[in-house]
């Protein structure tokens, strides 16, 4: 299993040159003029030309060789339990293999797969509060797992959403998951949620595991959640007409996930595109789930979207980074001064037609990674899960 991975001890200097693409996950820029990124102490410092930067001092000297670097990708939508394993799958180190795909940030959305999960209110707040500690300690290869979302129960009050706020639960698991599926109910207690900082998100669609039920659109409308979870389903999405109800009758955020309805997901990009609202549109992957583990699931959704969904590359990458970053008020998943200094540093894949990595992704082929990179500390290098890169990065001094 996994464990916690080292951070850093003392003061960090890192330095990633001949960058050959900087992607930048904003979509009022998705590319940036350079060719050097510095981070201290787990922060970037500076974006631009190596001759005009300070880079002195560095304890960590990436050479990108000519290769992309983005922002860590971002998964928004996963099921952890206890560390680095799922009883869905029965499987171990699925972080850690998610890490292999340019994950470098998890957003729970709902620990619903843990045995014996309690539905009692004091059982309920106290896994969420356990999660939330555990998964804060506990980084599996440095992923920054950001869990502890309840799923809500009709007994709950208003008291308990404040309790669970000041213990530091900031999430709620997916609206309907639990007892709570009708809007009235969950309307009160999104406010509530939302009243004390904590963020929520409802399930959409048909039911998806045991205990689960339809969340059609007039319950999502009502209930009006801070994110609308896979609107194209998990796995069952709601008819077109609902989906373009969703999109045009709320200003919330559209969650589309790998373990949905491909042709869904297709369908709300189209609308978000004519609403000129991409801004909205942000990737998970809905994992673990009955169909198991995609640690490569948020790079296959990039580059459907991009490809068949006809998105260039460079905004296809965005809605993995910096939309979900400013949806979840998270400090990554963007290259500017200030933010965590979370990388994935990748080439088009050996033998792709595409001329170079944009064109490659746009013509549906996946990247191959050659490192990934979080809080300014290397966590891995070549990738064990996507096709090798034509060019890899290398660490050159440290």
């Amino acid at each position: 299993m996994a464990h916690d991975a080292p951070q850093a001890t003392g003061p960090s200097k890192l330095v990633i040159r001949n960058i050959g693409l900087i992607l930048s996950g904003a979509l009022e820029k998705p590319i940036l003029d350079g060719d050097t990124i510095v981070a201290e102490n787990g922060k970037i410092t500076a974006i631009g030309r190596f001759k005009d930067l300070n880079t002195e001092g560095a304890t960590t000297i990436v050479d990108a060789n000519g290769t992309t670097v983005t922002p860590g990708l971002i998964d928004s939508h996963v099921h952890p339990v206890a560390g680095d394993w799922t009883p869905r799958q029965n499987q171990i180190n699925w972080i850690d293999s998610s890490l292999h795909g340019g994950i470098t940030t998890m957003i729970s959305a709902g620990e619903v797969h843990m045995p014996g999960r309690p539905r009692d209110v004091v059982g309920l707040k106290a896994m969420a509060i356990f999660a939330q500690r555990a998964f804060w300690t506990l980084r599996p290869g440095g992923v920054k797992v950001h869990a502890g979302a309840p799923v809500i129960e009709c007994e709950m009050v208003e008291e308990d959403f404040k309790e669970m706020a000041a213990a530091g639960v900031k999430l709620l698991g997916e609206v309907g998951l639990g007892g709570v599926k009708d809007g009235p109910t969950a309307r009160k207690m999104v406010g509530w949620a939302r009243k004390y900082g904590i963020q929520s998100t409802i399930h959409t669609g048909g039911p998806s595991i045991p205990g689960s039920g339809l969340i059609d659109k007039d319950v999502v409308l009502e209930a009006d959640t801070d994110v609308v979870g896979h609107i194209n389903g998990g796995h069952t999405a709601l008819p077109d007409d609902q989906i373009r109800c969703i999109c045009e009758g709320c200003k919330r955020g559209l969650e589309i996930v790998h373990n949905g309805n491909e042709r869904s997901a297709l369908y709300t990009l189209r609308i978000a595109r004519e609403m000129n609202e991409l801004h909205r549109v942000i990737l998970g992957t809905d994992g673990p789930a009955g169909s198991g583990v995609q640690p490569l699931g948020i790079l296959r959704m990039v580059s459907m979207l991009s490809s068949i969904g006809e998105l260039p590359a460079e905004i296809a990458f965005c809605l993995a980074t910096g939309n979900t970053a400013r949806m979840r008020a998270l400090d990554c998943g963007l290259i500017e001064v200030g933010r965590a200094a979370d990388f994935v540093i990748m080439d088009k894949a050996q033998h792709s037609p595409g001329k170079n990595i944009l064109e490659s992704v746009q013509l549906g082929d996946l990247p191959g990674i050659g490192m990934t990179i979080i809080d300014g500390i290397v966590r891995t290098q070549r990738s064990r899960n996507t096709p090798p890169a034509g060019r890899v990065p290398e660490v050159v001094a440290k």
